[in-house]
């Protein structure tokens, strides 16, 4: 037990009032020879000493248990600036001089913490992507300026609900944010259309689930990657155009030297591989000048009915729901090549060929046809490339199946939309305006 600790100082403060009491005890016995009178005498005459003492011992401590409710309270409203005078040698000067060096370490780690807010917050609010953070029951928690900027005209967002700002947005960006998947659209804004790709991620904020929503333009990166594409074209045409004039250029001088030597038996073999090389040639040409020179569109009004009893003709698909009655106004031909490329792919996703699907819709003055399949869907990066000419992730692919598809869209003034699915498969969406529909004869 050391000579300053708090027990040390009680025993020693008991001892002495023990020791004072015992000689009031003994002077009044002095003067009052019974035990009992002296006994009653000296309680009374040390009655109200004792209890003076007893609270002036008390005080110091007292006051700081007070001071310490008091300043924990405050560090429970996150108020750190407290810290204790402290002048005692004993445990309570121990553990007040915890708590000052508690206070402190929370007054540096809020400061730190306010630091990396700060930090982080300039650069969420700074960065190009718009960020939208939404809580449980629908409102904006937190929105970036490029958020602002995109869905409510520069306003603030935060405590807003989020349905009612996504309803007063352009038609493409309403439907892909009504949606809880990621996906690629374009939207016209102004003169020029935009190309986004939107990520939605939920995850636990204070033990509550939110959803992170991120659009990011995707149309100056599409720009850049067509340059590369249009690159990697050229060379492998180039690339193939040499493996079949090579050839055929060295056919060509063999069969002057046959003809020359007037072994005209072996020309036909000479001709025969050359003719092979050419309609090689000419297909692959051929299918890259299809992409190239797309005709326009020549629309007409087509039953939905025997369309897709056409279509079912190509390619094997359930139906989701039963086709809408009347008529839908297309090109046929170029929507029905369309899709038998979509119906393709969604065959070679590699799922359940049965689960493959096809949903019809009409609302108003647009057609929706989405083709549905149980694939392992789109990861972000092929999902931001997949409608790019020539990009393919199949090893013998063209690159050419869905940039054709979206090409046929566009020129229809529709557009074509990629979603992955919720519970796996991948959602290629095409929208077609309708000018209305003739009265039913």
């Amino acid at each position: 037990m050391r000579i300053f600790s708090l027990e040390g100082k009680l025993a020693a403060a008991l001892f002495g009032w023990s020791l004072l009491t015992v000689t009031v005890l003994y002077v009044i016995l002095f003067w009052v020879e019974s035990m009992l009178l002296a006994a009653m005498a000296t309680v009374v005459i040390m009655l109200l000493p004792t209890l003076v003492f007893a609270r002036r011992l008390a005080r110091p401590v007292a006051g700081l248990i007070r001071a310490l409710s008091g300043s924990v309270s405050a560090f429970g409203d996150g108020d750190f600036s407290f810290s204790i005078r402290n002048t005692r040698r004993d445990e309570v000067g121990d553990l007040v001089a915890a708590h000052n060096e508690l206070g402190r370490v929370l007054r540096d780690q809020r400061q730190n913490l306010f630091q990396r807010e700060l930090l982080l917050d300039t650069v969420v609010q700074n960065t190009p992507n718009a960020l939208v953070l939404v809580e449980p029951g629908g409102h904006v928690v937190h929105a970036n300026l490029a958020a602002r900027a995109l869905l409510n005209e520069g306003r603030a967002m935060n405590g807003e609900r989020f349905e009612d700002i996504v309803a007063e947005a352009a038609p493409e960006l309403a439907q892909a944010l009504s949606g809880t998947q990621d996906a690629l659209f374009s939207v016209q804004i102004g003169e020029e259309e935009e190309t986004f790709h939107l990520s939605q991620r939920d995850f636990k904020l204070q033990g509550r689930t939110h959803r992170m929503i991120n659009l990011r333009r995707m149309t100056r990166e599409l720009s850049r990657q067509e340059v590369a594409t249009w690159k990697k074209v050229i060379r492998v045409v180039s690339h193939e155009l040499n493996n079949s004039l090579a050839p055929i250029r060295s056919l060509a001088h063999s069969g002057r030297e046959l003809a020359r030597l007037g072994e005209l038996a072996k020309l036909g073999v000479v001709f025969a591989t050359i003719e092979e090389r050419a309609t090689h040639l000419g297909g692959f040409v051929q299918g890259y000048a299809h992409f190239a020179k797309l005709p326009t569109p020549q629309p007409s009004f087509v039953e939905w009915s025997p369309f897709l009893e056409a279509l079912g003709q190509h390619s094997k698909f359930r139906l989701a729901q039963p086709a809408p009655a009347g008529t839908v106004w297309f090109d046929r031909g170029q929507i029905e090549q369309l899709l038998i490329n979509l119906l393709k792919n969604a065959f070679e996703a590699g799922g359940d060929a049965g689960e493959i699907e096809l949903a019809v819709t009409s609302r108003g003055t647009e057609a929706r046809i989405e083709v549905r399949d149980r694939g392992p869907g789109m990861s972000e990066a092929v999902l931001a490339h997949a409608l790019l000419p020539f990009y393919s992730t199949k090893r013998s692919g063209t690159g050419l199946g869905l940039a054709l598809a979206r090409e046929i869209a566009e020129a229809h003034g529709g557009r074509l939309q990629l979603a992955n699915r919720n519970d796996g498969g991948l959602t290629v969406a095409l929208s077609l305006p309708q000018p209305g529909f003739p009265p039913a004869s």
